[in-house]
């Protein structure tokens, strides 16, 4: 009666030091294994770093790398202007002004929801569309001076 007394509490022990042992490595390793790399910014974190004008190297260029939809392959066009982030309930949308006019730096389609259509330009007015759950959801936007802004919807 002894033995499998013996060997039960010594399963418990080792059952109760090995969990106490990974318990106590993963609040030392902490966010890097449950958090977002370099935490998760606000929308106006997002705005304030896309609108920091970013610095010009004489360097090479990156590589480009394959594009997909929504993040267009870098090109090697004159120096932009400003930037914004502009959001609608079917996704997000990064656009900016430049000589030849306003183009669509990059798009992204909210949970639910599907890039329908991107004009991404550069042109007078670029526009992309979200299609999802409660229709469909227009974003236009052109450039007054050398900033981008929405154009109001006519629906």
């Amino acid at each position: 009666m002894r033995r499998p007394f013996l060997a039960v509490a010594g399963w418990l022990v080792t059952a109760v030091l090995v969990t106490l042992v990974g318990v106590a490595a993963i609040r030392l390793v902490g966010e890097s294994i449950t958090g977002t790399p370099g935490g998760v910014r606000s929308q106006e974190e997002v705005e304030r770093a896309l609108a920091t004008p970013q610095p010009t190297g004489s360097g090479p260029a990156p590589p480009a790398g394959p594009s997909t939809p929504g993040t267009p392959s870098p090109t090697t066009s004159a120096p932009s202007g400003v930037r914004r982030v502009f959001a609608t309930t079917g996704g997000s949308a990064v656009a900016e002004c430049g000589p030849d006019g306003v183009r669509l730096v990059s798009w992204a389609p909210a949970q639910g929801y599907r890039v329908g259509e991107a004009d991404r330009g550069p042109d007078d007015d670029v526009e992309v569309s979200f299609v999802g759950p409660s229709g469909e959801h227009e974003l236009k936007v052109r450039c007054v001076g050398d900033e981008p802004v929405a154009e109001e919807d006519d629906d």
